[in-house]
């Protein structure tokens, strides 16, 4: 067994001072540690691929990640992991907990994921190692794991015995419950624009130091069509991830982050609105282009017209939010939200459809990721 600080000392040695996760009883010590203490940042995420999107975001943006979950919910980090970590090639020091260890008793839903652990890392191609249960062995998991990632750019997972870390108390402060944010419908009932329209509109809008992060699918498609900018990341993949990225980004960036979400992907992925507004970074405007389909996948209905994304924003804690249905709207909100108070979420129902013929981006995945890490930083 070892003490928290016999890990997180050496890890923050090595630049290990971002942590993201979902609790697990194995991770209390640790996680407790990171949140008492003053040089280490953590965020609490709504599941354990949020958490990875959230880590990719801080990496992004210059910081060393961890992230850190139960192995149930490892099966909630694979989508990123596999379509967001392994294109843009992103690292991030995994520590999974391993409940359901053979030979251990365990609950019964444990069981299978306590089996399959280790392959299932196998399987998306993160290498691992044990945790360390004793100090002498810190220091060489550490160098392997540094070395793989540095060789590699991808994650590399700890994967933790019951009892590997002592008890450690925490002080952690009750969140004080937001203030009351204000949402404003600015609809008009008239002819909804084209996503063409809406980010054309956005490229003349940004402010050139603000970053941006496109959704996966037609969006990040059309928006490298009409204009591509180094200060754009497209998401390839991970769909429902852009904001917990945008939210990394935005914590660790002293610039405007802008988030341009769809509606089927802010609703896979809805506790990140939560998170979002838990953490408030006075710099993010979100924005959901809401055409009511998966546009992507041949216009399949979403739930979206039963939905107000701006109503879920003003509830989660966003202090600002708008509602609007045409360009002039959408224009006039965005320029509001950009200036007043933040984070700040922008719901536009738009029209289905896309540009065509419509191409995909040409620049590959980790070129955008690196180019993206060279704007934020400079």
């Amino acid at each position: 067994m070892i003490a928290a600080g016999d890990f997180l000392e050496p890890a923050r040695a090595l630049g290990y001072d971002f942590y993201s996760g979902v609790p697990c009883s194995f991770l209390t010590p640790l996680i407790n540690r990171v949140i008492s203490d003053p040089q280490l940042h953590y965020v609490g995420a709504a599941s354990e691929g949020e958490a990875v999107a959230i880590a990719a975001g801080a990496w992004l943006a210059g910081r060393k990640t961890v992230v850190m979950c139960q192995n149930s919910g490892l099966g909630n980090t694979v989508n990123p992991l596999t379509s967001l970590n392994w294109p843009f090639c992103i690292p991030s020091l995994l520590i999974v907990t391993w409940r359901g260890q053979p030979g251990l008793k365990d609950e019964p839903q444990h069981e299978l994921m306590g089996q399959v652990t280790g392959r299932l890392l196998d399987t998306i191609r993160v290498p691992h190692a044990p945790f360390p249960k004793s100090p002498g062995e810190i220091a060489g998991v550490l160098e392997a794991a540094e070395s793989s990632m540095t060789e590699s750019g991808l994650p590399f997972a700890l994967i933790m015995e019951k009892g590997s870390v002592g008890d450690e108390a925490l002080d952690q402060p009750a969140p004080p419950a937001p203030p009351a944010g204000r949402m404003e419908d600015r609809t008009s009932s008239g002819a909804r624009p084209s996503r063409a329209e809406v980010l054309q509109k956005i490229l003349d809008l940004v402010p050139e130091n603000a970053a941006v992060i496109a959704t996966t699918g037609k969006t990040g498609r059309e928006l490298f069509t009409l204009d591509d900018r180094r200060q754009q990341l497209y998401q390839v993949g991970s769909m429902g991830c852009a904001g917990a990225m945008g939210l990394g980004v935005a914590l660790n960036a002293p610039r405007p982050v802008i988030v341009i979400d769809g509606d089927g992907a802010a609703l896979m992925k809805l506790g990140a609105l939560a998170t979002i507004g838990a953490y408030r970074p006075d710099n993010l405007v979100h924005l959901v282009l809401d055409n009511s389909v998966h546009d992507s996948t041949g216009g399949q209905a979403t739930v979206s017209p039963g939905v107000s994304f701006a109503a879920a924003a003003r509830a989660c804690g966003y202090p600002e939010s708008y509602l609007c249905d045409s360009l002039d709207g959408f224009a006039a909100a965005f320029t509001d939200g950009l200036a007043g108070a933040k984070p700040c979420l922008i719901h536009l129902r738009m029209a289905p459809g896309s540009l065509s013929p419509l191409g995909r981006p040409t620049v590959k995945p980790e070129q955008v990721a690196r180019r993206f890490k060279e704007f934020l930083a400079s």
